[in-house]
């Protein structure tokens, strides 16, 4: 099973001292700051991205203070933490293969959950030609969504329980390590009500934390296995068939980025948008991370950029302070560029 200790741990492995701890919390959250997006593809962290939104900074430090006392990880900076022998062989005892994919999915995980609650309600009352009941999604933009649903769907009345109950068994038969139970406890039907999660968490004798961990993976899982096997989810491939992945620019560095098209400089945007010159900056970051068209040629000499490649690469290190006292010539934006363009292909 997935632990959200074991999460941090394999987070802060990859981190290698080179962010504070804060930054697994950032990350977890799924904060939109520049930082957080660069880490989470120069370490490789990219599937942690905002799986647990809820999760409070007081309930991290607890579990961070839990992992020091425990002799698993140890103090190397202000802030900054690295696993201790001890930490790595637990790590490695505990750690599996995983569907969580936070950075694809994480956008529409819950509006999918909605769906699919939803969906599960109205069919199962629909069987039983139950008419009288409360939805458990009031979203009026979701039920119009349901109402076109079950038109396309076009089945008899009878047989849409039992396609839904086929299409839900199938598409776990490949999952390892999942318990759908998970998931299907929190589910409402007929003369039903599903449990909350913390409901669920103690029905399962499941620390929170680490039951919403499962209900994320299980939700990524089931997204996964639907678009792989699209043929064979008839009513299932309903829930995802609409939902493309949000654009991964925001929208203040998508205006940031058709100015930069037209010929416009930096600091010709900064202006023109009445925006600071480090925003535009973090824009060029973005865009060096998601942009293949993008090219940090005009920003970065060539020279400059290999000299930073390989001294990172040689070194092991992401650290900026670092890079720029050794390469004195480049400025704290061209490395940050550089590191987005060509970090994450160096060590992965």
């Amino acid at each position: 099973m997935l632990h959200l200790e074991t999460v941090i741990l394999f987070c802060l492995k990859q981190l290698n001292g080179e962010r504070t701890i804060y930054s697994i919390y950032h990350l977890l959250n799924g904060k939109k700051s520049s930082q957080t997006i660069q880490d989470a593809h120069l370490f490789s962290l990219k599937e942690f991205f905002g799986v647990y939104g809820e999760l409070t900074r007081e309930a991290f430090e607890q579990i961070t203070e839990d992992l020091f006392r425990k002799n698993l990880i140890d103090i190397c900076g202000e802030q900054q933490y690295q696993l201790t022998v001890a930490g790595l062989e637990y790590l490695e005892s505990k750690w599996f293969d995983h569907y969580l994919d936070g950075w694809n999915y994480h956008t529409y995980t819950m509006l999918f959950w909605d769906r699919l609650s939803l969906l599960t309600q109205v069919i199962s009352n629909l069987v039983y030609e139950e008419t009288k009941y409360v939805p458990i999604q009031k979203n009026i933009d979701l039920q119009n969504w349901l109402k076109s649903v079950l038109k396309k769907i076009n089945k008899p009345r009878n047989d849409l329980g039992r396609i839904l109950f086929s299409e839900l068994t199938e598409s776990f038969k490949q999952g390892k390590n999942l318990d759908p139970s998970i998931l299907v406890f929190r589910l409402t039907g007929f003369q039903q009500i599903g449990l909350t999660p913390l409901q669920a968490a103690m029905k399962l004798k499941m620390d929170i934390h680490d039951y919403h961990l499962q209900f994320i993976q299980i939700i990524h899982y089931l997204i996964q296995t639907i678009k792989k096997n699209s043929s064979r989810f008839s009513m299932l491939i309903f829930l995802i068939n609409d939902l493309d992945k949000e654009n991964v620019l925001t929208l203040s560095s998508r205006k940031t980025w058709n100015l930069l098209k037209q010929g416009y400089s930096p600091k010709e945007i900064a202006d023109l948008r009445n925006l600071k010159l480090s925003t535009i900056e973090d824009h060029l970051v973005e865009f060096a991370l998601h942009l293949e068209e993008f090219s940090i040629d005009p920003y970065v000499d060539k020279y400059l950029q290999e000299e930073i490649i390989d001294f990172s690469r040689r070194n092991g290190t992401r650290q900026l302070k670092r890079i720029k006292d050794q390469v004195k010539a480049a400025t704290y934006l061209q490395i940050r560029l550089i590191l987005a363009k060509y970090g994450d292909r160096e060590w992965n």
